[in-house]
């Protein structure tokens, strides 16, 4: 860089600096463009002020001033008392009405506060009766404003004395870093505390206003806190501390509805977990019921008598997937329909508690998830999927069922089914190849895993209905499934919206088309009630089929919201 031609005098600073290159540096360039460039950067205003700013910080620094006096309050204060007594002139009058206003008031006090650096509470004075002897107690003293302390006490069983039984993360007594798990209570703003219940205690502390001070013997081992990697679990059930009879400290515990996400702030006790609600910005953690603690609450209550999920009805509303389905009058003179490799029994005795979650935004080029659909029969998934098929045939897609029966003249292979013999229908079957199967007259029916991979792997949506058991096998890694319920409105309004609306009778769509009739009504909401009762948790969206129209909206939001946005899924679908 050129030297600058300066004469006698102060050196100059940045911002002369600044104002003086771009004619300084006119010699040396050859392009136009290049100086026009120069000269617009240089002589940008923001630029100029950005060096303005930084050379008064620079002269604020070097003089490192100090305020003039540290009471300006008491100052102002002594001369409204001397003014007082003055004759009672206008400009006295005005001075007096000035130092009496309030925000006056507060900010020579802010101002003596900040000349003081006294950021500090006021705290009382210590007691003056202690023991300098008893080197092993701790006095201290927190403030308390409107939150809870964020501790709760116990009794030990062996001692009998009253001792910390945890520090809630996140709050007050946790951020003081003043008391710790296992430290043994003695007094509470000068009340012993030996013969008191923890619930009395609890009282003392509730009606307490201001400072408040703990006499403790500290926990023989104080440990520094270890940084824990963020644990997220999904709540599967509905929790109110409040109606909890064996939580700690009702005060203390954490609220959430099913579907909630939840940080384990910390998981050192077995039985009772500290948590918060994921977005909130609130860092004071609450008490909620452990995994396993909730689990063995869940499995003491016994069996739970259920409803079948779903009448093993083929009367279902005409749509392009066969189902495979048997009639009540079927199940007379045929097997079951539905073998699978996980039975309901199994299925029952994973108790939904919690389910450890990751953020999780689908890559651009990775396959889809895997859309799963569940509802009762004739609640309208077939014509769900029939319409997103329409709204984009590019871009969703369904799988072609594989059958072990004779080709008919005007079908053809892969487009109603994929035909193959029943000896290889047998050996795919005891390969687990498929996710769901049936017998029909002799004849196999089934869904494949392959013809699922087929879809995902041509990056398209695959939309598949199932029976809510055989959902367990799909939650994998590999599909990653996004599962809906659909379920039906009140009674009254299907009557309205299903009135002129048909139901196949009969294998292949081929049998009569009936209407519905009022034990079809009532076997639609009692099997979705018995659903979402039992499977909920399996659940990631839940759409009431009122009106098709605003059904199919919904779930198309759903699916690009799925798509686009970050969510929630299981951390193990991340191992695998």
């Amino acid at each position: 860089m050129p030297a600058l031609a300066t004469g006698a005098g102060p050196e100059p600073g940045l911002y002369e600096l600044l104002a003086a290159l771009p004619s300084q540096l006119q010699p040396h360039v050859s392009r136009p463009e290049d100086n026009t460039f120069l000269q617009d950067m240089f002589g940008e205003r923001s630029l100029h002020s950005l060096f303005k700013i930084h050379e008064q910080l620079q002269l604020y620094e070097e003089s490192k001033p100090v305020p003039v006096l540290d009471s300006a309050a008491a100052l102002a204060h002594e001369l409204s008392e001397e003014l007082e007594g003055k004759s009672a002139n206008g400009e006295i009058k005005e001075l007096l009405q000035l130092l009496a206003k309030p925000h006056v008031k507060s900010l020579l006090s802010v101002h003596d506060t900040v000349a003081q650096k006294s950021y500090d509470p006021i705290l009382p004075p210590l007691p003056d009766d202690i023991d300098d002897d008893e080197d092993s107690v701790k006095i201290i003293r927190l403030v308390k404003n409107k939150e809870p302390l964020g501790a709760t006490i116990r009794r030990d069983e062996h001692t009998g004395a009253i001792v910390v039984a945890r520090i809630m993360r996140g709050g007050a007594a946790d951020r003081s870093g003043l008391i710790h798990e296992g430290d043994e209570l003695k007094e509470v703003n000068g009340i012993p505390v030996d013969d008191k219940k923890p619930e009395e205690i609890i009282r003392i502390l509730a009606q307490s206003q201001g400072a408040i001070t703990f006499k403790v013997i500290p926990s023989v081992k104080e440990e520094e806190p270890t940084k824990e990697p963020k644990v997220f679990m999904k709540a599967l059930f509905d929790y109110e501390p409040k109606e909890d009879k064996v939580i700690p400290c009702k005060e203390a515990g954490l609220a959430f509805k099913r579907g909630a996400i939840l940080q384990i702030m910390s998981q050192d006790d077995a039985t009772w977990w500290q948590a918060k609600h994921e977005e909130e910005a609130n860092p004071r953690a609450g008490l909620i019921p452990s995994k396993q603690f909730q689990e063995r609450r869940f499995s003491m209550r016994g069996p739970v008598a259920t409803l079948p999920l779903q009448r093993t009805s083929s009367r279902r509303s005409a749509g392009f997937r066969r189902s495979f389905r048997l009639s009540r009058r079927d199940k007379k003179t045929n097997k079951s329909m539905y073998e699978c490799k996980k039975s309901e029994i199994y299925d029952m005795a994973d108790v939904p508690t919690y389910e450890e979650v990751t953020p999780y935004r689908r890559a651009s080029g990775a396959k889809h998830r895997l859309v799963v659909l569940v509802g009762p029969s004739g609640v309208g998934l077939n014509e769900l999927k029939r319409k997103l098929l329409i709204s984009d045939p590019q871009h969703f897609s369904v799988t072609i069922p594989h059958t072990s029966r004779t080709k008919k003249n005007q079908e053809s292979d892969g487009v109603e089914y994929h035909f193959i013999s029943k000896h290889l229908f047998e050996t795919d079957i005891h390969n687990n190849k498929f996710i769901e199967y049936g017998e029909y007259k002799g004849n196999y029916y089934g869904t494949s895993l392959d013809s699922v991979r087929s879809i995902l792997s041509k990056n398209k949506v695959c939309l598949l209905d199932v029976q809510p058991h055989i959902i367990k096998l799909l939650r994998t890694g590999e599909f990653k499934p996004f599962v809906v319920l659909v379920k039906p409105p009140a009674i009254e309004r299907l009557r309205e919206s299903r009135q002129n609306a048909k139901i196949i009778s009969g294998k292949d769509n081929k049998g009569s088309a009936k209407p519905f009739t009022e034990e079809d009504f009532q076997e639609m909401v009692t099997a979705a009630q018995t659903l979402e009762a039992q499977h909920s948790h399996l659940f990631e969206k839940v759409i009431v089929n009122e009106d098709l129209l605003t059904a199919f909206g919904e779930l198309r939001a759903a699916l690009r919201k799925v798509e686009m946005e970050t969510h929630w899924i299981p951390v193990s679908w991340t191992h695998s």
